[in-house]
């Protein structure tokens, strides 16, 4: 595996006993930053220490980045007092809405992929960098409903997004396999068409089938346990990135064993490793032929 690799696992009250007790087994932890927004300085002094046990990268859930609509004053102000207080190596967001106006929706949406939300996303960036003084990775985010009114597919969309804010690029690998999947795409054809030189972070998860108006939709939930395919994924991603990759499990919920936690850390391991060795392979084939 490239040496710079890092295998991590996201923060949850519930495994952090577990997270301590495995450190050796854990590269990076990824934190909720919006779980602090409310937080004590006390409090963020004791986020902070776990700084000093390992590796911390931040991510954020509720900003709603991709809107025409202004990001509220109020959750800049709060998100750059958590990052400034944390100091995480890294931060990110995801490229969806969650409000209108005064309305919560509850959820992480997809927004019409125009050239309208291409604008108001880079807007809205261009105000988080300005607070918070570092960019975020954004990342692609997975729907049940192609957005209607697009004018773009996701891929295209998020590419702009990325190359005017200047961004790198987040990629959730289940998101992408689930919206591939539910709309008739290859996974592997709809991995090639996003920025790939710009991927800094990947997340991994699970989800399971759900009937949604007699159609079968995936639904990424979080709670059930990374599938075959992803690792799938991430090797071919491992193979074609030469950049180094941050990878974060992400679970929510119905949490097995911490030793299967570990099982599906290590496969990730394993699968950049293969991937990186094929693109050592292709290199050396390359070179032979010169």
């Amino acid at each position: 595996m490239n040496g710079h690799d890092r295998v991590g696992l996201g923060w949850r009250d519930a495994l952090a006993a577990s997270i301590y007790l495995h450190l050796d087994s854990i590269d990076v932890v990824e934190v909720i930053l919006d779980d602090y927004f409310n937080a004590s300085a006390r409090q963020l002094r004791a986020l902070r220490s776990l700084g000093r046990e390992v590796p911390v990268i931040g991510h954020g859930v509720t900003l709603g980045l991709a809107s025409v609509s202004p990001v509220a004053n109020s959750r800049v102000e709060r998100l750059a007092r958590v990052v400034n207080a944390l100091e995480p190596q890294s931060w990110s967001e995801h490229l969806a809405f969650v409000r209108s106006g005064s309305y919560e929706i509850g959820h992480l949406a997809a927004p019409p992929r125009t050239l309208s939300t291409i604008e108001g996303s880079v807007t809205n960036i261009e105000t988080i960098r300005r607070a918070v003084g570092v960019l975020p990775a954004l990342e692609n985010i997975a729907t049940l409903i192609d957005p209607p009114g697009s004018a773009m597919s996701e891929p295209t969309w998020v590419g702009q997004i990325l190359c005017a804010a200047g961004t790198p690029l987040l990629l959730d690998l289940h998101n992408l396999y689930a919206n591939a999947v539910n709309f008739g795409h290859d996974p592997f054809e709809y991995l090639r068409g996003f920025s790939l030189h710009r991927v800094q972070v990947v997340h991994i998860s699970g989800g399971v089938w759900i009937e949604l108006d007699s159609t079968r939709r995936l639904l990424d939930d979080h709670v059930h346990d990374v599938p075959d395919i992803v690792f799938t994924m991430l090797a071919w991603l491992a193979e074609h990135c030469p950049q180094s990759l941050t990878v974060i499990l992400e679970r929510d919920g119905q949490y097995p064993e911490f030793t299967g936690l570990l099982r599906q850390l290590q496969r990730a391991r394993e699968a950049l490793a293969s991937g990186r060795a094929r693109r050592r392979s292709q290199e050396a084939y390359e070179l032979a032929a010169v």
